[in-house]
């Protein structure tokens, strides 16, 4: 009865799909190999911020392969790294928030997310942006933190 349970609630979630921020694969290295589905690696994808023009997050993260990774059934270990840049001219539109999450990623089919947060440092006019994963009931400690300092004449526009 739970196994019926736990598959209509899967399948009810895979058909309404989740919200998600999807980023642009860079690339892929296999760190093991699977003789069915895909192996385990290393994917690298890339994030632009949302809220602000000519900033792109980096993100590295392992992916579990075989038939479970394959098939979005596997979880993902809870370990990522992280690193923004400033890629062209840094504007902000508008005002940020202090600290906000700025995007959210599955990492398994049920309850598990990679998250990245950016947080102002008003007095250095720097976007902060930490990485770490979340699962309902236990979330991983391990997080990375990377840093994108702004030109003094881009003053950063916080929200009241």
């Amino acid at each position: 009865m739970k196994a019926a349970l736990r598959f209509a609630a899967t399948a009810l979630l895979v058909l309404t799909g989740t919200a998600q921020a999807a980023g642009e694969k860079i690339g892929t290295v296999d760190t093991a190999f699977q003789w069915i589905g895909r192996d385990h690696d290393i994917i690298v994808e890339a994030y632009d911020d949302p809220a602000v023009q000519g900033v792109t997050c980096y993100v590295s993260r392992a992916r579990v392969g075989g038939i479970k990774g394959t098939l979005g059934l596997a979880e993902d270990r809870a370990e990522a790294s992280i690193a923004c840049r400033q890629v062209g001219a840094i504007s902000i539109p508008a005002p940020l928030k202090q600290q906000e999450e700025v995007f959210s990623e599955r990492m398994s089919i049920l309850f598990k997310r990679l998250r990245i947060v950016r947080m102002v440092d008003a007095p250095r006019n720097t976007l902060v942006y930490l990485t770490y994963s979340e699962k309902l009931i236990d979330g991983s400690p391990q997080n990375s933190v990377t840093a994108v300092p702004v030109d003094r004449a881009t003053p950063i526009p916080l929200r009241k």
